[in-house]
């Protein structure tokens, strides 16, 4: 694995985190979202999901190679204690142990802050995903056949849930 540091995001990390996931929106199928995010939208989304939950960058030479964060699972209060995990690596930094390094610091982080479960959504297909939520105790729960439609295309959604 590369040498990163793992910190908590602040809103100026948005236009480094906006460079990572608009290659995702512009060019794969992983994100639903069809329209590039704004620097300053994505500030307010870290700012929003750091009022209850955590979102970490990973830097490797003071260079944010990627990211991970927990938001709420669903809005009920019913839902409270399940989060809904997202992991998104800057394209050169893949399989290289980052997003087990994310993980590794939110997942704890996530259960000292008193939640019970995650899960992970994750667009099929994506092997490297699910490769990662396994390795990290997801197991498959869900499969939701053709529920996204991106790029002229039917797309499958599947969960995956781990106890935290």
């Amino acid at each position: 694995m590369e040498t990163a540091v793992i910190r908590l995001a602040t809103t100026a990390d948005a236009d480094a985190i906006c460079k990572i996931y608009n290659h995702y929106v512009e060019s794969t199928i992983v994100t639903f979202e069809e329209t590039p995010v704004t620097p300053d939208a994505m500030a307010e989304r870290i700012a929003d999901i750091q009022r209850s939950h955590v979102w970490y960058v990973a830097c490797i030479d003071d260079a944010v190679a990627g990211y991970a964060y927990a938001g709420p699972w669903r809005s009920r209060a019913a839902y409270r204690f399940a989060v809904e995990t997202t992991v998104y690596l800057d394209r050169g930094h893949t399989r290289r142990g980052l997003g087990r390094a994310l993980y590794g610091q939110l997942l704890p982080d996530l259960l000292e802050l008193g939640f019970h479960c995650a899960m992970g959504g994750i667009a099929l297909p994506n092997d490297a995903s699910v490769a990662l939520h396994e390795r990290m105790g997801f197991a498959k729960v869900a499969h939701f056949r053709e529920v996204g439609f991106k790029f002229n295309r039917w797309i499958d959604v599947a969960y995956w849930q781990r106890a935290l």
